[in-house]
């Protein structure tokens, strides 16, 4: 009998690609989403087949299966600054109410619970790289904390079920992640510039462009979540590329050139509480998973280009 697995978030950008990952690896999946943020496009693709169902609900409100789960995964959460700022409350709400419903789902199942958390719980760092026993510079009250805290209390009440009532639990710190399926709208910067380039637009820089980020690949990420999720480590783990830190002027200038525009690149104010750099030490999914990410920053944008061409009729 195949393993089954509930996946929140699951038309998501990650969620999808997880999707399919785990129906590479013959796990029946039932995709959970409310397509705030989620899109059927992202999981069109797996219309028809047999061992994936489609649910569109709220985990905001309590949900159950009828049928047997191995797995439940949360990734239901807006997750670019754009959107969780536009739906603060909401994302209180997914981060709160929705874990605690799909961890009583879990718990009810027996289920192994992962909860998908976020780089963003180190706020602004005050260190570099940051490990997972860095406790974070985070503006509990400032515009992103709706997006931070609802994060860092997801892996808090992950941990209080792990500890009441020895759930089986498994927590990621993703890491700024990119590739195909991102939205052009999403509002993080390498869409953004993509998008842009693409139009011939200004490319727009918030802030002076030397903070840094540390992009992985979608495909990468999902593999470190599975790794994680099958395996016997509770975490918080970060999963993420190390060796990708980069100025966001450069990823600008980088993005202007493969996609052979001439956009120019114009400066606008940074937003509150934007982190200075953001690189993880990932030296734990490396010795306790056996996980590196394999796909070079140019690699991975060629990709997620090609990607935005093809939805992008402008483009052409």
């Amino acid at each position: 009998m195949s393993e089954r697995a509930l996946v929140a978030g699951g038309a998501g950008f990650v969620g999808s690609h997880f999707c399919d990952l785990l129906l590479a690896h013959d796990v029946d999946v039932v995709c959970v989403d409310n397509f705030i943020t989620g899109s059927p496009v992202n999981i069109a693709h797996l219309e028809g087949v047999d061992n994936f169902t489609l649910r569109k609900a709220d985990v905001t409100r309590p949900i159950d299966s009828d049928e047997p789960l191995d797995y439940v995964l949360n990734l239901a959460s807006p997750a670019s600054p754009v959107d969780y700022l536009r739906h603060p409350i909401e994302t209180l709400q997914v981060g709160s109410l929705g874990t605690h419903h799909l961890l009583e789902l879990a718990r009810s199942h027996n289920a192994v619970f992962l909860q998908a958390s976020t780089s963003e719980v180190y706020g602004d760092p005050e260190i570099s790289p940051q490990t997972e026993e860095y406790w974070g510079h985070v503006n509990p009250i400032g515009p992103r904390s709706v997006y931070d805290e609802a994060k860092r209390f997801g892996e808090a009440l992950t941990m209080a079920y792990h500890r009441q009532y020895g759930l089986a639990v498994r927590i990621a710190r993703i890491f700024n992640v990119y590739g195909p399926r991102m939205r052009p709208n999403d509002g993080r910067a390498v869409p953004n510039f993509i998008s842009q380039a693409l139009a011939n637009k200004p490319l727009t820089v918030y802030g002076d462009g030397s903070q840094t980020r540390s992009f992985c690949y979608v495909l990468d990420e999902v593999n470190g979540l599975y790794r994680l999720l099958t395996s016997e480590v509770v975490g918080p783990i970060n999963i993420g590329h190390p060796g990708t830190e980069t100025p966001i002027i450069e990823v600008a200038e980088i993005i202007r050139r493969l996609t052979g525009s001439q956009s120019e690149i114009v400066f606008e104010d940074a937003p509150d509480d934007d982190p200075k750099q953001r690189r993880p030490d990932i030296a734990k999914a490396t010795e306790l998973l056996g996980w590196v990410p394999t796909t070079g920053f140019e690699e991975g944008l060629t990709a997620t280009i090609d990607y935005f061409r093809a939805i992008t009729p402008a483009s052409h």
